[in-house]
Order: C-alpha cells, then structure tokens, then sequence
C-alpha cells in the first residue's frame, strides 16, 4: 500500500484511503456510509499497521497429504485499545483481519475548556507487557487523549505500542512524538492544523458523534 513515512510517522497514501476519506468529510454523508466508510478505512489502516508484527514458522497439512511450512501471526499477542467512545469505530474492522486479538478499553473525555484528557474508564487484559498495543482513535488532534491513553498503558506495563488513527493534526503528532517517541503513529492523513478550538482543519467534524448518531 503506498504510503509517506518519517522516522515514527506513517501516512497513507494509497487512492483508496484518499476516496474513502472524502465520504468522512463530506457533511451530508449518511451515518450508514460513514460507519461503513470508516469500517473499510479500519481494514486500510490494520493491514499498515500490523506489517512489521513478527511470524513464526509453522507446519500444516495439504489437502494431499503432504506438509508444508508456513508462518503464522500470533494473534493472542496483539491487543487493540480503542479509546471511548469513538476509538469502537476503529475496532470492527482491525478484529476482520485479527479475530483472536485481545481488546483493552480506555475511556477518556476532552474537558471543553481546558482541552485535557480526563480519564473514566480502564481495562487492559493480563500480561498486557507481553503484547503490541494498538491504540485506536479516529482522531489526533491536541495529542491529549491519546497521551493520556499511552501513558496510562505504559503504567499498566505495556511496552510496544502503536497509535493508529483517521486523520492527524501536526500539533497533536508533534506532542506524542515529544512525549512517546518510541510510539508510532500510523494515519489515513496529516491534516493542515488546528483551530481555535482544537478541531482539525479540514477535519471530518466530530467523529464520534456522526458514528453513532448523536450529532
């Protein structure tokens, strides 16, 4: 899949990124294309993101009886983290591809005046510094939530994490690369900016609450 990389940052490129995305910004589009839009966009963005997860060799029996080798993903050591409520909309499509990942959650909520992460829920499997967390959320815009959310994982124990989302503001890049330079970021797009508010420019509005039709 084409793509633009620096470093510990992964833009997608590919054309079908690119005319997905377009149903995710168009105001008008219908909650049952953008959820479908962003589904599809999921699977897009989980074949990127698990690329470079290890194989092992494996053995297995052909229809004529004879064996082969093979290499298999070990599925049990990924664990995706979809930050609430918005980061679920991610989910469906990473599980298509990696049924038998584990899921953590992390419940976060932007305080409208100051723009921090306030946290309200968490739950991560066992063992979890045995596992690649993929820490899903449609959208970086300040960084907060999802440094947040790392930071949080990292407490937990976690030791190989990845940040995966829709679109990125440069801000919020910025901060994670400053603060969790051994994460990497993997994203559908690098937006222009933010704005006085601290939405993406161009964006796609709130991507939660078009998700789940609560706009």
């Amino acid at each position: 899949m084409s793509s633009s990389s620096s470093s510990m940052l992964h833009v997608l490129t590919h054309p079908l990124v690119r005319h997905k995305l377009a149903f995710l910004r168009q105001h008008d589009t219908p909650i049952a294309v953008f959820r479908a839009s962003v589904r599809e966009l999921s699977l897009l963005l989980a074949y990127e993101t698990l690329e470079a997860l290890p194989l092992r060799d494996a053995t297995v029996l052909l229809p004529d009886g004879t064996q082969a080798a093979v290499e298999r993903m070990d599925e049990a050591q990924i664990c995706f983290v979809p930050i609430l409520r918005a980061g679920c909309g991610l989910l469906d499509g990473m599980l298509d591809l990696v049924p038998s990942a584990s899921v953590g959650h992390v419940g976060m909520q932007r305080h409208h005046v100051t723009l921090e992460a306030e946290e309200y829920y968490f739950k991560v499997p066992d063992h979890i510094h045995q596992k690649c967390c993929i820490v899903l959320d449609p959208m970086l815009a300040t960084g907060n939530s999802a440094d947040a959310a790392i930071t949080r994982l990292k407490q937990a124990g976690a030791k190989n994490i990845i940040f995966a989302c829709l679109i990125a503001a440069p801000e919020g890049v910025a901060l994670l690369q400053k603060i969790h330079p051994d994460v990497r970021i993997i994203t559908c797009s690098l937006d222009e900016k933010l704005d006085e508010k601290g939405y993406i420019v161009p964006g796609l509005g709130d991507a939660g609450d078009r998700f789940f039709g609560t706009d």
